[in-house]
């Protein structure tokens, strides 16, 4: 599957990117929590190299209630083109994903059926869009008959990946970009079949340029609609977009959350969707032992913190900070012990951050010191130590209960033993720490240095 060539590759994607200012002082900026946003999502598809299996149970409203619902276990059943069933063979794929199996038979209906789904990063969505484009395609029509929106240049290049390589055995698709930098002559008309891009410049293609036929678009994709409409003025172009479309364009968007403001945009883009949701599952903290060490300062934490080491090194361990600046500063520390140490920070480049991950996840490193927004969403099944250096507060101080659940959820999974450690330095620590337990109702017991020998046992 060729696509146009991109002259200036290299111009700043539309969020610039991943790169983030690098200056704890001050508040995140509104536009670096966008950024984190779309650069959590890159870095998601980069470290997952296969499907993640969720044991989230798929709750699906349908349009028409009185349609019977179909879900498929195999490609087979959807009847795809051969070309395209030997592409999602090629992929790795064996048999559809929970979301793909309710999903397919709705994006591939006939006549063709709208979607919102909610989808978290590695469920296969992309696969699965990808999959309801090239199946509408018409190979014949030299004319853009798929649009899909991403947030970013580099999400947009992602899904493009996925096009190429389902599309491999399909070679009269052909694919374009319309990101920032691919510089097309005035008045050309584009013949490749799916275009994806950029909010801002899919709209200056289809208005101001007339680079496409908006009318003649059987598809029209909105991928990754959270991180979007964190972005100043996506929301807007999407809609403009969307009001240009044939009535009976199929339209589908996918968001990895569905806060309200995702619902009410995607109201608004949508009419008449089929929904497919995630129910919530219920994080337990059963198969995790919390304990707390009481400090009366930074550097008596960093102490605790090698005292301990000594017991947890055997099993890998990550350990939060609550802004950049410290988690350079403790890992730096650490270092300078001898430890081996592997840091995740926000300036990091989201290449740079995959790559950090993969070395934790192959074991070159035993312990990863990391903030917040890094460790979004990562999944290191071996992790068996979460250490909270400093404790989860939201902006205005709060306990911050939903990413304490987070943290050390990645720890006791797939019903191992699992171990949390949170380090108190002051009495409003010590208070946010009761309130967490409070939250939780579950105990977290004092952590002396004669337990080490508990800790041993939990995590060899």
């Amino acid at each position: 599957l060729s696509s146009l060539h991109l002259k200036e590759e290299k111009s700043k994607p539309d969020a610039n990117g991943a790169v983030v200012k690098a200056d704890d002082n001050i508040e995140k900026t509104e536009d670096e929590e966008k950024e984190d946003r779309a650069a959590q999502s890159l870095l998601n598809k980069l470290i997952r190299s296969n499907l993640v299996d969720t044991t989230n149970q798929v709750e699906v409203l349908q349009r028409d209630p009185t349609s019977p619902l179909y879900s498929v276990k195999s490609f087979e059943e959807l009847r795809l083109k051969p070309q395209l069933l030997q592409g999602v063979y090629a992929m790795g794929f064996n048999r559809p994903s929970k979301i793909q199996e309710n999903a397919l038979p709705m994006m591939l209906a006939e006549p063709p059926q709208n979607l919102i789904a909610q989808s978290q990063s590695g469920t296969g969505k992309t696969a699965a869009f990808v999959l309801a484009m090239l199946s509408r395609v018409e190979p014949g029509n030299k004319y853009p008959q798929c649009l899909c929106l991403s947030p970013t240049y580099e999400l947009a290049l992602q899904t493009g990946k996925v096009i190429e390589q389902m599309g491999k055995f399909y070679p009269e698709l052909k694919l374009a970009y319309a990101v920032r930098g691919n510089k097309l002559e005035r008045g050309q008309k584009i013949s490749e079949q799916i275009v994806i891009g950029t909010p801002g410049t899919v709209l200056d293609w289809c208005s101001k340029l007339k680079f496409i036929d908006p009318k003649k678009i059987k598809v029209f994709v909105l991928d990754e609609a959270d991180v979007m409409i964190a972005t100043q003025g996506h929301q807007d172009q999407s809609i403009r977009i969307q009001r240009m479309l044939p009535r009976d364009c199929q339209m589908l968007l996918f968001s990895a959350t569905f806060e309200d403001s995702v619902w009410k945009f995607a109201q608004k883009v949508v009419p008449d969707p089929n929904i497919i949701k995630l129910k919530r599952e219920e994080e337990t903290l059963d198969t995790i032992k919390q304990y707390y060490v009481l400090c009366s300062n930074r550097d008596e934490k960093f102490q605790a913190l090698c005292n301990i080491y000594g017991a947890i090194t055997i099993a890998q361990a990550m350990i939060f900070c609550h802004t950049r600046k410290t988690a350079g500063w403790l890992a730096a520390e650490l270092s300078k012990e001898g430890h081996q140490v592997a840091l995740l920070s926000g300036e990091m480049m989201v290449e740079q951050r995959a790559a950090v991950i993969e070395r934790f996840r192959e074991g070159k490193e035993k312990v990863l010191v990391t903030t917040n927004v890094c460790a979004r969403g990562i999944d290191v099944e071996q992790v068996s130590v979460v250490i909270n250096f400093d404790l989860p507060v939201d902006k205005d101080g709060n306990p911050d209960n939903e990413t304490y659940l987070h943290r050390i959820g990645r720890t006791g999974r797939f019903g191992k033993r699992g171990l949390a450690i949170n380090m108190v330095d002051s009495k409003h620590s010590m208070n946010i720490l009761n309130r967490i337990q409070e939250h939780f109702n579950k105990k977290i017991s004092k952590l002396d240095t004669d337990d080490l020998d508990e800790i041993e046992k939990i995590t060899n």
